[in-house]
């Protein structure tokens, strides 16, 4: 009997171990699901994604799988890994019985799509959602994630269908408010403004405790300012800065009212409007630009000028500027049109402070041709020439400059300057025509050299390869 004790103990122990081991792995798949659970839930997204992929790699059978492979892929999400969170929500899709509430890891797997900006995934997986149960607990969230993907795939109207569907669907909904404000923006970039108008004009009512009640009054105000409605407009975005002077879109709201009245508003508001662009603090290219606008319109050299230097010389590299010395340049050529040189050497002179190379050797073109007019030969002179001095000019650009610099100096009597300007003309120019002027002005010159006694042919103050509607 005594030997026989051992083997009985070593039984029991073999026993006991197993039992401990047992009790061991039950207790540690419990102790991760728990952490993972209460982790993710305090938003420790990361300390909760390490507990549950060792729950789920080393206890595959247990019956919280589903529910943690779930869970895990919102961890995930949350941490940046959107692929393989992506993987973890097809895996959930699989697994019996579903994890998480109907149709969740189909609605996270939507959600991953958009995140990663593949809204042609995105928007078939939010509507097998609500195909599968449209008053269900994700209903909401999947017509607002649907929206917003025709949004991003051009499909406005659609869009807008989809918020206002959410909106009568589940009028109490938390994304309610969001839905109507972007329904709203979306139909006025539609060019619907009345409808766009209508949609915010009750969202402070409907919605009281909402954070978006500024967005929308702001928005209510932006549409109206921007689309004809510029008196009502400007008074709701006065009144939207007065209660929230602190709102993220308030120096939007503050330049928009300065842009409006500059356009729309009477002389007095105009220039109050100028006035407060050439002092904001700090100075934009865009208020600035908007300043040399409304000096041009009041008709103010002085404070176009003032604006205008400003501009070129705080923001020389702004595509504000480079707009503006577009349209002295179109200016210009409209005023040389009219005959009116003045003027056309003036805008002419704002252009060339662009940083275009093309702007500026038009723009001294223009200045001579303008001058050449006046018979101002000197002034003349100094701007054909500054054309060769802009690099990459066009060809025909370069080449009219040397027509003019040549008539210029062919009337100062300065007859080798005009001749040399004339032979690189009738030598190289890609116009048939001008080749041709040229040649006959360098004849003319080299007669009037040879015989100073002889008056020589009356040159015309103007180039004939000046074409019609071209500076």
């Amino acid at each position: 009997m005594k030997r026989r004790a051992p083997r009985i103990s070593a039984g029991i122990a073999l026993l006991l171990v197993s039992l401990v081991s047992r009790a061991a792995a039950i207790e540690e798949a419990d102790r991760l699901w728990l952490v993972g659970e209460r982790a993710f839930a305090d938003g420790l997204y990361s300390a909760s994604r390490r507990a549950l992929e060792r729950l789920v790699t080393q206890y595959p059978k247990d019956a919280r799988l589903p529910e943690a492979v779930l869970l895990l892929g919102k961890a995930r999400l949350q941490t940046g890994d959107s692929q393989g969170a992506l993987e973890a929500f097809k895996r959930a899709q699989t697994m019996t019985p579903a994890p998480g509430r109907p149709q969740e890891a189909r609605f996270w797997e939507a959600e991953t799509f958009f995140r990663l900006k593949r809204f042609g995934e995105a928007r078939p997986a939010y509507d097998d959602v609500l195909r599968a149960d449209a008053a269900g607990p994700l209903a909401a969230d999947a017509l607002y994630g649907r929206s917003w993907s025709d949004l991003e795939l051009k499909h406005a109207e659609t869009a807008v269908a989809g918020f206002q569907e959410l909106v009568a669907a589940f009028p109490d909904h938390a994304l309610a408010p969001s839905a109507t404000l972007q329904a709203a923006r979306t139909l006025a970039e539609l060019k619907k403004t009345s409808e766009a108008v209508a949609l915010l004009a009750d969202f402070q009512k409907k919605y009281p405790k909402s954070p978006l009640v500024a967005d929308a009054q702001f928005w209510s105000g932006w549409i109206k300012a921007t689309s004809g409605d510029a008196k009502t407009g400007v008074a709701e975005l006065r009144a939207f800065l007065a209660a929230y002077p602190n709102h993220a879109q308030a120096p939007t709201a503050r330049g928009l009212i300065t842009q409006t009245l500059a356009r729309h508003g009477d002389r007095d508001e105009a220039l109050e409007a100028y006035k407060t662009l050439m002092e904001q603090s700090p100075p934009t290219a865009e208020g600035l630009y908007d300043a040399v606008k409304i000096a041009t319109n009041l008709g103010r050299p002085r404070d176009q000028e003032a604006a205008w230097k400003r501009l070129s010389t705080e923001f020389p590299d702004s595509p504000s500027t480079r707009k503006m010395a577009r349209e002295f340049l179109q200016t210009g050529s409209e005023a040389f049109k009219q005959k009116n040189w003045k003027s056309a050497a003036t805008y002419a002179t704002f252009a060339t402070k662009s940083d275009e190379n093309a702007v500026r050797s038009e723009a001294w073109l223009l200045i001579g041709e303008s001058e050449l007019k006046q018979k101002r030969f000197a002034p003349a002179a100094k701007a054909f020439e500054a054309v060769g001095t802009v690099a990459d000019t066009e060809a025909s650009v370069r080449f009219r400059a040397l027509a003019g610099l040549g008539l210029a100096r062919e009337e100062q009597q300065e007859w080798k300057g005009a001749l040399t300007a004339y032979e690189a003309v009738a030598n190289k120019s890609p116009d048939a025509t001008l080749r041709d002027w040229a040649r006959e002005r360098a004849a003319a010159v080299k007669t009037r050299v040879a015989k100073p006694a002889a008056p020589a042919t009356k040159p015309s103050p103007s180039t004939p390869a000046k074409k019609e509607g071209k500076s």
